[in-house]
């Protein structure tokens, strides 16, 4: 797959994973959809799901290390600043020939523009909060996410 095309999947997963409205109840059931999946597979992540800087829910299964909360930390840094997945980001810079370790400016350890985090989109409003696991390698990380939403909006069974 080229760099290009897994950017349009990227923002076309964005464009299909939107919320009619998200509050703490939502952050939870989104969470907790997370956890299962994720222990169901016996995935050794932390998890977490935030809604305008506020950390609704976090939860790390077996395996999982302090260095995953960091590894959170800043991929959700990278949604926050550009309104999109922080995988969306990384191909973004490779797309355009650059690296974003590089040519974003930005303090990499705030910033870290791998796979794993997904913006909370709400129709109308856009972008609200992320939902992010990291343990996994990135593309993995950002398929689970992906695949808990489109349960969770009910876009697959």
């Amino acid at each position: 797959m080229t760099d290009r095309t897994l950017l349009d999947q990227l923002i076309a997963q964005e464009q299909r994973l939107v919320f009619e409205s998200f509050g703490v109840e939502d952050a939870w059931q989104l969470g907790v959809a997370l956890r299962e999946a994720a222990a169901a597979r016996r995935l050794p992540v932390a998890i977490s799901v935030r809604r305008n800087g506020q950390r609704l829910f976090h939860s790390a299964l077996s395996g999982a290390s302090a260095d995953n909360d960091g590894w959170l930390d800043r991929k959700c840094a990278v949604v926050d600043r550009y309104g999109c997945s922080s995988l969306r980001v990384g191909e973004q810079f490779r797309v355009a020939g650059k690296s974003f370790d590089t040519d974003a400016r930005l303090d990499l350890t705030t910033y870290a523009a791998h796979g794993g985090a997904f913006p909370i989109l709400v129709r109308g409003t856009g972008c609200v909060g992320t939902v992010a696991v990291s343990g996994l390698p990135q593309l993995e990380d950002h398929q689970l996410v992906v695949d808990v939403l489109e349960l969770v909006l009910g876009l697959r069974e």
